[in-house]
C-alpha cells in the first residue's frame, strides 16, 4: 500500500475515502500550482500537512510557512506577477491580517494566477469570531467559490484556478469548517508529470501594480469588467444548479424555491428528503458574482422564496435590490430570528427556517434543537503543559487587583477557572498594545500581558517596540514553548525548524528592552519570584516563560524504543487533602473520588514531575518502581 504522501502526488488517476483539506492538495498538484504559502490556522492546517507529507524532492511545487497571513500573501501575489500560479490560504480571522495587502489584489494582473484559499468558520469552532468573509470578496472585487463537500471543493479549486489564469484575476475558494474537514470519497484526475521551471518572467507592461492616484481608477474599471466578465462565467457554471427532487409541482397553488449556497444546500435537500414535497433549492456555489439571468429566472418561476446563508444576509440583500430593480414579484422571505444569523446551518436548523415560512409543509413540532450539553467540558491544558505551571507559579506573584492580559494560544486557556488570567482579547499580538493602554494614568494595579512564542513574530513586535520606545509600566509574558502548539505543531522563526533559528532574547535586547529574566516554567519559586522583580522595575520589563510543548515532546518520546512511560503517586498517608493539585494547579491527571481522595490517571499522567512542588506536604512524588 502506498505512502499518503506517495498517493497524493501519483500522476495517474485514483479514488479513494479523503477530507476536504487534503483532498484540495490534491488539487493544487493536479493544477500545477508552482508556489504555496501559508500560516497555520484551524480549520485549514491539514492542507499544509498533506503538503509536507511528500518529500521536498518529490515535491513539484515551493511551499513556505510565512511569519503572517500578511506576508504570505505578498509572497503569493509576488510569484503570481512573476508568472506562477500561487495559492495562499489561512483561517478566516487570517485574512483581517491580510488584508492590507489583500484588498488590492482585486485591482491588479495576477499573471500566473492566484486562489485564496479560506478557511471561513460559522459557528466559531476555533475562532474568537465568526466573521463572514464574504463581505472581503466584495470589498476587493475577487470572485468567491462556497463548495459544499470535499468533492466540490477539488472541482472548485480547479475551475478557480483556470479561471483566475484565463483572467488574471485572484480567485477566492471560501470553505468553512465541516467542508475542510468532512471526508467524501473523490475520483481524482491526472497529474501533469512535466517538469516545471521556475523561469521568472515579471515584467512591469504587465501591469501597472502600483495602486497610487494615477492609476486607481484604471485598475478599479478594470476590476469591474473582469467582475462582469466572471458573471458571465457564473451563468453556465456547474456549480450554480437547481435541484428538483422531488419535482417542481405547486403546493396549495404555489411554485416554492429556496436560494443558498455552501453547506446548506446539503441540509435542505435533506429536509427535502424528510418531507417528500417539490420545493426547488437553487445552490449558488458560485457566489460572487453571481449569475444575475439565472436567479432572475429562478424568482420569475416561483411564487414565493426563501434566501437561507451561514451567517450574514448578503446574498439575500442583494438579491432582494436586485428583484426590485427588474420588479420581479416573487415574495422573498427574510430569515426572521436572529439566532439564524448565528452558527453553522445544518438540517436541525434549516428545518426551523423554513417551518418559520411554511409551517404547513416543514413542521415546527418536529423541528429538531441543536444539541446542548448539560455539564460542557472546560477546555484543558494538556498534561505536563508548562503553561499550566507558569500559570500557577505567576498567581502567586500577583496582588489582588491585578490586570491581565490574555493573547491567542494555548495559553488562552487561561482564562478559564482555577487560573483566571487574561482578562480581554482581541487578536493575534494584541496584549502589549492594550497593556500599554491599560498603564496609561494607572499608578497603583500591576498590569501583566501575555503572548506566544509563535505570535511574538508573528505580530507582537511592533506592539513591543512601541512599549519600549514609551516605557509603558508593564510585565510582558512570553510563553515559550518552540512550536506553534495550538494549530498542530507547525514551526515558527524561534522553533529553529525553518533556516538558523531567531532568537526572542537578542530580539528584545536588539529593541532595547532593560529587563530581560528567562526561565523554565518548572522552575515555579524561580518565575514566581521573576515575576516579582519585573513589578518592582520601572517601565517595560520581559519574562520569558519557556517549557517544550509537552504533548509534541511526547509524542517524539514515545516513538523511540527504549521509551518506558513514568508516572506521579500521592502518598495517602502524607496526602492532607489540601486538594491543591486537583483544585489550584488542576492537571487533569488527577482526579478526586466521592470519599474526598485524591488519585492518578495513569492514562492522562506523563510524569513530567511539575506538579510535586506545588503539593504543600509533598505527598506527590514519581512511582515507585518507574526510572
Amino acid at each position: 500500500m502506498k505512502k499518503f504522501g506517495e498517493l497524493i502526488v501519483q500522476p495517474d488517476p485514483w479514488e479513494g475515502l479523503i477530507m476536504g483539506n487534503h483532498a484540495l492538495a490534491r488539487a493544487m498538484f493536479e493544477a500545477g500550482v508552482n508556489v504555496v504559502t501559508t500560516y497555520p490556522g484551524s480549520p485549514t492546517p491539514e492542507i499544509a500537512d498533506a503538503i509536507l507529507t511528500v518529500p521536498v524532492d518529490k515535491r513539484p511545487l515551493h511551499f513556505e510557512y510565512a511569519t503572517n497571513e500578511k506576508v504570505a500573501t505578498e509572497i503569493a501575489f509576488g510569484a503570481s506577477i512573476n508568472g506562477h500560479l500561487s495559492v495562499v490560504f489561512f483561517k478566516s480571522v487570517g485574512l483581517n491580517v491580510a488584508s492590507d495587502s489583500a484588498v488590492q489584489l482585486g485591482l491588479m494582473n495576477m499573471v500566473g494566477g492566484l486562489v485564496i484559499i479560506l478557511g471561513d468558520d460559522p459557528g466559531a469552532n476555533s475562532s474568537q469570531n465568526e466573521q463572514d468573509n464574504r463581505h472581503f470578496a466584495r470589498m476587493s472585487y475577487i470572485p468567491t467559490f462556497e463548495p459544499a463537500t470535499p468533492t466540490e471543493a477539488y472541482k472548485a479549486f480547479l475551475e478557480a484556478s483556470k479561471l483566475s489564469k484565463k483572467y488574471q484575476i485572484p480567485v477566492i475558494l471560501r470553505m468553512t469548517t465541516h467542508v475542510c474537514h468532512a471526508k467524501e470519497i473523490i475520483k481524482f484526475g491526472k497529474i501533469d508529470t512535466t517538469e516545471y521551471k521556475y523561469e521568472p518572467i515579471f515584467d512591469a507592461k504587465n501591469g501597472p501594480f502600483l495602486p497610487i492616484t494615477k492609476s486607481v481608477f484604471p485598475l478599479k474599471r478594470k476590476a469591474f469588467t473582469r467582475i462582469s466578465s466572471m458573471e458571465e462565467e457564473a451563468e453556465t457554471s456547474n456549480f450554480n444548479k437547481v435541484y428538483s427532487p422531488f419535482g417542481s409541482d405547486k403546493i396549495n397553488g404555489k411554485r416554492l424555491g429556496v436560494i443558498t449556497s455552501s453547506m446548506p444546500v446539503l441540509s435542505l435537500l435533506e429536509n427535502l428528503d424528510e418531507v417528500e414535497k417539490p420545493v426547488d433549492v437553487l445552490a449558488l456555489n458560485f457566489s460572487y458574482p453571481w449569475p444575475k439571468n439565472k436567479v432572475k429566472g429562478f424568482l420569475e418561476a416561483h411564487d414565493e422564496v426563501i434566501i437561507i446563508e451561514e451567517l450574514d444576509r448578503i446574498m439575500e440583500s442583494e438579491i432582494k435590490s436586485f428583484a426590485y430593480d427588474k420588479e420581479i414579484k416573487c415574495k422573498i422571505y427574510s430569515r426572521t430570528d436572529s439566532e439564524d444569523l448565528m452558527g453553522e446551518l445544518g438540517p436541525d436548523r434549516t428545518w426551523k427556517i423554513l417551518s418559520e415560512i411554511w409551517p404547513e409543509i416543514f413542521n415546527p413540532k418536529v423541528a429538531q434543537k441543536a444539541s446542548e450539553f448539560n455539564n460542557p467540558r472546560i477546555p484543558q491544558m494538556c498534561p505536563g503543559c508548562g503553561h499550566r505551571s507558569a500559570f500557577h507559579a505567576i498567581k502567586q506573584a500577583l496582588p489582588k487587583d491585578a490586570i491581565t492580559v490574555g493573547d491567542i494560544g494555548c495559553h488562552s486557556l487561561g482564562f478559564f477557572k482555577p487560573y483566571n488570567m487574561g482578562e480581554m482579547l482581541l487578536s493575534m499580538g494584541h496584549s502589549s498594545g492594550t497593556a500599554a493602554g491599560l498603564s496609561i494614568g494607572n499608578d497603583k494595579r500591576k498590569i501583566l500581558a501575555f503572548i506566544g512564542d509563535s505570535t511574538f513574530f508573528h505580530a507582537g513586535l511592533p506592539a513591543i517596540i512601541n512599549a519600549v520606545l514609551y516605557d509603558h509600566d508593564f510585565t510582558l509574558v512570553i510563553m515559550e514553548n518552540g512550536t506553534t502548539a495550538m494549530t498542530g505543531h507547525q514551526p515558527h522563526a524561534g522553533s529553529g525548524e525553518i533556516g538558523e533559528k531567531i532568537s526572542i532574547d537578542k530580539v528584545l535586547e536588539s529593541f532595547g528592552v532593560k529587563f530581560i529574566r528567562r526561565v523554565d516554567t518548572y522552575q515555579q519559586k524561580k518565575l514566581t519570584e521573576y515575576v516579582k522583580e519585573s513589578f518592582d522595575h520601572k517601565g517595560f520589563s520581559v519574562v520569558i516563560a519557556s517549557h517544550p510543548c509537552m504533548l509534541k515532546f511526547m509524542r517524539g518520546q514515545r516513538k523511540k524504543d527504549n521509551y518506558v512511560p513514568k508516572h506521579v503517586e500521592i502518598d495517602q498517608n502524607t496526602c492532607e487533602n489540601h486538594n491543591v493539585c486537583v483544585e489550584d494547579f488542576a492537571c487533569p491527571s488527577f482526579i478526586k473520588n466521592d470519599d474526598g481522595k485524591i488519585m492518578v490517571n495513569e492514562d492522562l499522567c506523563i510524569g513530567d514531575g511539575s506538579c510535586k512542588q506545588t503539593c504543600p506536604v509533598t505527598a506527590i512524588d514519581f512511582k515507585k518502581g518507574e526510572k
